[in-house]
């Protein structure tokens, strides 16, 4: 099993999946042979009602839709890969089907949540700078999280105001940044890295307080840290600040396609799911502040 791993992880490698995904479907696909070898069967001779049965398992015992739907993707690639290598002759696992899943509103902050969590990075230590930049990368330029730690020094074009960004499936692109950001990562880059860095040579923007690069881990606990400081009370993620990014934008009347270019989406309908954010949006704002809704809300409150 381990040389059908590896040999799976250098395909998934090799079709230009990213690290996160590789581990996600390597992770998936030990746990897809542990089933089968608890049945005492080869996960390699499956057929397509085992592996449904498997699937069919996983529902039972009450595993979310995303879940299982991300384990049916990683049985497809495994089996992808056995046929390519001549392990199999005809794919199993081609007719299985991923379950429907109603497409979520993404969550996002208010711009008044965000400037809290941001302004509650102000003190001049190094590691503050670095949070500090970080926090407006994440908002200003809507970066994900993966983007702005694999962030290199070289990738800013500091004249231009401009990040070079490899987003997913190693697609490079674009993007512009604020006054804001450029004052956090003049100030972080002055002040706040040289310290943290000491004589190391590396090339990543973001480092920790070792001067190695910053881990995602690491990252969370810094946003939970300001999170809290700000007063916040509800869960924040990263993407959240992405998913506020193109919410925001699109509030103050931006273009679709120009969102979509920000965010590196391929396909706009990815984009346009922020429109339903925004509509959301103009209901709340009709409702709070039109003078017949308002007036009609309270009479069914009294009421």
């Amino acid at each position: 099993m381990n040389e059908l791993i590896t040999g799976f992880e250098n395909y998934l490698i090799a079709l230009g999946h990213e690290l996160n995904t590789i581990r996600s479907y390597i992770y998936d696909i030990q746990k897809v042979n542990m089933y089968f070898s608890d049945l005492s069967k080869s996960l390699e001779s499956a057929t397509t009602d085992e592996l449904r049965g498997y699937i069919h398992n996983l529902y039972n015992k009450g595993k979310k839709a995303t879940s299982i739907n991300r384990k049916v993707s990683s049985i497809k690639a495994l089996f992808s890969y056995l046929v390519t290598i001549g392990k199999v002759e005809k794919n199993p696992a081609t007719a299985l089907d991923v379950l429907k899943i109603g497409r979520k509103l993404p969550e996002t902050l208010s711009v008044i949540e965000v400037e809290a969590i941001i302004e509650s990075a102000n003190d001049l230590t190094p590691l503050c700078l670095r949070d500090r930049a970080c926090l407006e990368l994440l908002y200003g330029v809507g970066l994900r999280i993966s983007e702005l730690l694999d962030l290199k020094i070289s990738d800013i074009l500091f004249d231009d105001e401009l990040l070079s960004v490899i987003g997913k499936g190693n697609k490079q692109r674009l993007v512009p940044y604020g006054k804001k950001a450029a004052y956090a990562i003049d100030n972080y880059l002055r002040s706040g890295r040289p310290k943290l860095v000491k004589e190391k040579s590396i090339p990543y923007l973001i480092v920790n307080a070792r001067g190695k690069q910053l881990t995602r881990m690491g990252f969370l606990k810094i946003l939970r840290k300001y999170r809290i400081k700000a007063g916040i009370k509800k869960r924040v993620t990263p993407h959240m600040f992405r998913h506020s990014f193109a919410a925001h934008l699109l509030e103050a009347g931006a273009d679709l396609r120009v969102v979509q270019e920000l965010l590196g989406h391929v396909d706009i309908s990815t984009t346009q799911i922020y429109t339903h954010v925004d509509r959301e949006y103009l209901h709340q704002v009709h409702k709070d502040c039109h003078p017949s809704e308002m007036s009609w809300y309270k009479k069914k409150k009294k009421g």
